[in-house]
């Protein structure tokens, strides 16, 4: 005989919390994600990966270097002995001169040297602080912040922003957030100070290579103004715009133009401007001019990208189309002196 199938409750003798019903049941709230935040990008550097260990170019440029300089010694040797054979007195003079020179020649080896330095400093800032801005790292962050307080502690432009800057050192902020606010305290007023830099620059290369005659004439000044260039750059972002450092932050921006895109940059904003009739409307010497102009300003921006401890975030097709409106119009626009259109019920008759 089967059994009906039957319940059975079973009593624990403890008291069981009792089971919410379906009307109150809650319902799980899943927030939204975070937008992702971009990404900051350290300039490239070098095109390439540099090859480890010593090449033989560089061991060949070493061993010239080392016999010029034991031939030099050796002349300057047999010099002041000659002189001191012939009179002690033009011995001793020119043993003077030759230690003036040896002093002259080692205070510029250091300058080479720590500009060089000050320049692989700056890099090592730049990609921590990428680092900590991508990854939230806090000793990167750390790191960054007392490398900005090392380069700008004993600036006077920079005095108030340092001084919020060191106020806030102590609290508790997230490492990007730190960066961050590094960015806005001290690089803003260094970027407008570069902008105008370039502006000025890319201006004086488009008028004097507008009135110059010769071509190869325009080569040297185009050539020597953007040297000019870096150097404000650099130094103005707290680098040493020494001889080797000025050549190595060249090698650093042309790679630079030539990874992220820039000439082309430039090319297709020349060709926007051709292409409205600007430029046409205009003589070819002055087409000319406001082209080593364009690119001038792209240079400089490059500049700014490589020399900036802390990575940019703007883009450069903004930028450069700022500094192309003033290079042409030959000046910024104040917006405080152009003439405003009369509102309505606010017209005076005369």
């Amino acid at each position: 005989m089967t059994r009906k199938p039957q319940a059975f409750v079973l009593d624990s003798g403890k008291d069981e919390p009792k089971l919410k019903t379906a009307g109150t049941r809650t319902r799980i709230a899943f927030e939204p994600e975070p937008p992702q935040q971009e990404l900051a990008v350290v300039p490239p550097s070098s095109a390439s990966a540099r090859p480890r260990g010593m090449g033989w170019g560089a061991l060949l440029i070493s061993a010239l270097m080392a016999l010029v300089s034991l031939w030099a010694g050796l002349a300057i040797t047999r010099l002041v002995e000659d002189f001191f054979a012939r009179s002690p007195t033009l011995g001793w003079l020119v043993l003077a001169v030759a230690a003036l020179a040896g002093l002259a020649a080692g205070a510029i080896i250091i300058r080479e040297i720590w500009g060089l330095l000050r320049l692989n400093k700056i890099e090592g800032l730049q990609e921590q602080a990428a680092r900590a801005i991508n990854m939230d790292e806090q000793q990167s962050a750390r790191n960054v912040e007392q490398g900005l307080i090392t380069l700008y502690g004993g600036r006077k432009d920079l005095a108030w922003p340092m001084k919020e800057f060191r106020s806030l050192s102590g609290d508790i902020i997230d490492p990007k957030d730190r960066i961050l606010l590094a960015d806005r305290l001290l690089m803003e007023p260094l970027d407008e100070a570069a902008h105008r830099i370039i502006a000025r620059r890319a201006r004086r290369v488009t008028l004097l290579t507008t009135v110059t005659p010769a071509a190869a004439l325009d080569i040297l000044f185009v050539a020597s103004q953007n040297l000019g260039l870096l150097r404000e750059i650099a130094a103005l972002y707290g680098g040493r715009p020494s001889t080797l450092a000025t050549f190595k932050l060249a090698r650093m921006v042309v790679t630079h133009l030539a990874v992220t895109g820039g000439l082309a940059l430039s090319d297709s904003l020349i060709q926007h401007l051709v292409g409205k009739g600007l430029l046409g409307r205009l003589s070819a010497r002055f087409g000319e001019g406001a082209v080593n102009g364009i690119l001038t300003s792209r240079i400089g921006l490059a500049a700014m990208d490589v020399c900036r401890p802390i990575p940019g975030r703007s883009p450069a097709r903004e930028a450069l189309g700022k500094l192309l409106r003033e290079v042409v119009s030959f000046g910024p626009k104040d917006k405080d002196n152009e003439p405003r259109e009369p509102q309505p019920g606010n017209t005076a008759e005369p």
